[in-house]
């Protein structure tokens, strides 16, 4: 170094220290980022906001009011594990859950094999596929408003538009939403009939099977019978898993239909009470509201049980790419 200083050479510059060796970025890297997080928090702020005030916060006030006495309009009283022991005594409420689960395990099933059928059917390449696929979702749009059950009641009622059909072929019809072994059935219809969204999802997964799957099979001499279990089906296990799994949460939480065609009472004989209209009977048909939110609870349990024993015998069946 001094035989250099000497001659009037200066030493080499040392290089540049590779990144992520500790130097410090630039502070106006820094600030940029902070701007840009907290703009990122801004547009969050109404997310976390109404997550708090309206998911949250009712959620864990109904799980506190479960333990409680509450008729919201007075003061409310603890009484500890008094409703859910109540439950076990409740004839209506073990009669709602036999409703609602005959109400399920026929409706989704029924719904799901008539939504693959169609969309088999219109994977074929038939024309307007836009307009019959838009035609086919426009009742899971509707199906579950008021408008669409008060037409149920009446096509189905005494005078309806069914019984009209029945006549003409000189059969005698009667009160469908008013009998008690029919009541039932005509939602079970009305619920099959929504069959518009796991169609399209359906649909959207046939698209996605490989043709030259079909084309080795029948080069095999494999049948369409045959294609359609061996090919078809295990191609759309997670698209049926999926559609089950939704389906399924729809189904219990089925309201609007039998509030309507049985007039808010279940009727008749109870054949139509599912699970939700008899706690909403409860909450705010006789301001029990603490029975209500233990209800609301049991109802939570009993969907996140089905939706956990179909995740966990989902590694059985349903088979991905990986």
């Amino acid at each position: 170094m001094s035989a250099l200083l000497q001659r009037g050479t200066r030493p080499a510059a040392a290089p540049p220290a590779p990144a992520g060796s500790g130097r410090r970025a630039p502070k106006g890297g820094t600030g940029r980022r902070k701007r840009e997080n907290l703009a990122a928090y801004g547009f969050l702020a109404p997310w976390f906001v109404g997550l708090a005030l309206i998911t949250a916060g009712p959620l864990l006030a109904s799980l506190y009011f479960s333990f409680t006495d509450y008729n919201l309009i007075g003061d409310y009283e603890f009484v500890g594990w008094a409703n859910y022991e109540r439950m076990l005594e409740d004839a209506r409420l073990h009669s709602a859950l036999r409703v609602t689960f005959v109400y399920v395990f026929v409706s989704v099933p029924l719904q799901l094999a008539l939504a693959l059928a169609l969309a088999m059917v219109l994977d074929r390449g038939v024309r307007g596929l836009a307009l019959y696929r838009s035609v086919y979702y426009l009742p899971s749009l509707l199906g579950g408003s008021v408008a669409v059950a008060i037409l149920w009641r009446q096509v189905f009622g005494a005078e309806g538009l069914v019984n009209q059909v029945l006549a003409f072929f000189g059969i005698q019809g009667e009160g469908w939403v008013s009998h008690p072994d029919h009541a039932l059935s005509t939602l079970i219809v009305l619920n099959v009939w929504t069959f518009g969204a796991p169609m399209v999802i359906f649909l959207a997964g046939l698209r996605q099977i490989p043709a030259m799957y079909y084309e080795a099979a029948a080069v095999d001499g494999a049948g369409k019978l045959h294609r359609f279990w061996h090919i078809t089906v295990p191609m759309l296990t997670p698209i049926i898993f999926f559609n089950l799994v939704l389906q399924i949460i729809n189904a219990f939480q089925t309201f609007t239909q039998a509030f309507i065609v049985s007039g808010g009472t279940g009727g008749p004989s109870d054949s139509t009470l599912f699970y939700t209209l008899y706690l909403y009977q409860r909450g705010f048909g006789a301001f029990d509201m603490g029975y209500a939110s233990a209800m609301a609870w049991l109802l939570l349990m009993i969907i996140g049980g089905f939706t956990a024993v179909n995740f966990l015998a989902s590694k059985f069946w349903v088979f991905y790419g990986d």
